[in-house]
């Protein structure tokens, strides 16, 4: 029986950042370096087979530092944490690695200097999402004002409308964010800003490369976890962008074959967080059903690296 066509286009860039790169590495490293059990606080990235993965090295994952016993080295996930985990890991002469992505740090110190300068900040974030809990917990409580929407622009109560600044969570929607944006510096027209983009290239990248992508697809898939703030926000940018099936898979046994029905073209992109073995497990689903042809939709070229904490990089 023959095949139906299907034509795949693939989103590049797609897939591992440079900051989930050097989180996953740091693990692998910390386990060379100083045998297993290494203990890592909150799940390192947002990525099921990528947790597996490391708790079978020996990787072992828990949600407070109070659930560490004091002789074993943890790791702080790439989300990146309150102030007060380090300090509680220091006051137990514990040994820590924090796998924080450079770009979320970068977004931390932002935060400490406008705190410093006097101004009282307005994130606007998830509530609940680590990155938005590991943010705000930077500063004293009532220092970080969370807002998620528009909406929510118009009911914050700030201490004085001229001494203010705002960051964003790294992960959010391009577009969204342009929009809340807008809407604070209407309603506090002192407002500061970022100096540059708190929202990460590889977001902004995976997000313009699904924007091409989309128009030309029946239906689109996203490899990536339920839990992940940016492969959540490729589903809502596919939609937005006109495709009229936008799903998030975690792998190929998730594809809704019933929702597929009678599609010629199909988008696939992955989260930040997702492996490239799992998007070729989702074309290889596709192969299996249809006679495919695989195109690229290439937006922009990635080439970051970020090093790993000199700890690491020393013999144990």
């Amino acid at each position: 029986m023959t095949k139906p066509p299907l034509t795949i286009y693939l989103a590049a860039p797609r897939g591992f950042c440079a900051g989930v790169d050097r989180a996953i590495k740091i693990v692998e490293m910390a386990l060379q370096k100083w045998g297993a059990p290494v203990y890592v606080r909150h799940e390192i990235v947002h990525n099921k087979f990528v947790v597996d993965d490391l708790r079978d090295k020996g990787a072992v994952f828990v949600e407070e530092l109070d659930d560490c016993p004091n002789d074993r080295p943890v790791i702080f996930s790439a989300h990146g944490v309150p102030k007060s985990v380090p300090a509680a890991a220091q006051a137990r002469e514990m040994v820590f690695v924090d796998a924080t992505c450079p770009l979320v740090s970068k977004v931390h110190i932002e935060a400490a200097r406008h705190a410093e300068a006097g101004l009282q900040m307005i994130m606007i974030g998830h509530k609940g999402h680590p990155e938005t809990i590991g943010t705000m917990g930077q500063l004293p409580d009532g220092e970080v004002l969370l807002v998620e929407t528009v909406d929510d622009v118009a009911h914050v109560d700030v201490r004085d409308p001229e001494r203010l600044a705002f960051v964003t969570q790294t992960t959010l929607s391009v577009d969204d964010t342009a929009d809340i944006v807008a809407a604070l510096q209407a309603r506090f027209p002192a407002i500061v800003g970022p100096h540059k983009e708190d929202i990460c290239y590889a977001t902004t990248n995976r997000q313009e490369a699904v924007k091409a992508m989309a128009p030309k697809a029946d239906a689109m898939l996203v490899v990536g976890a339920p839990n992940s703030s940016n492969s959540k926000r490729l589903v809502e940018v596919g939609a937005r962008a006109g495709c009229g099936y936008a799903q998030l898979v975690q792998r190929g046994t998730d594809i809704d074959w019933r929702a597929l029905e009678g599609i010629a073209s199909l988008g696939i992109t992955a989260g930040a967080s997702a492996p490239e073995v799992l998007v070729n497990e989702v074309i290889d689903a596709f192969r299996d059903r249809y006679d495919v042809s695989v195109e690229l939709v290439e937006t922009a070229q990635e080439n970051v690296e970020f090093k790993v904490p000199r700890v690491l990089r020393e013999p144990a």
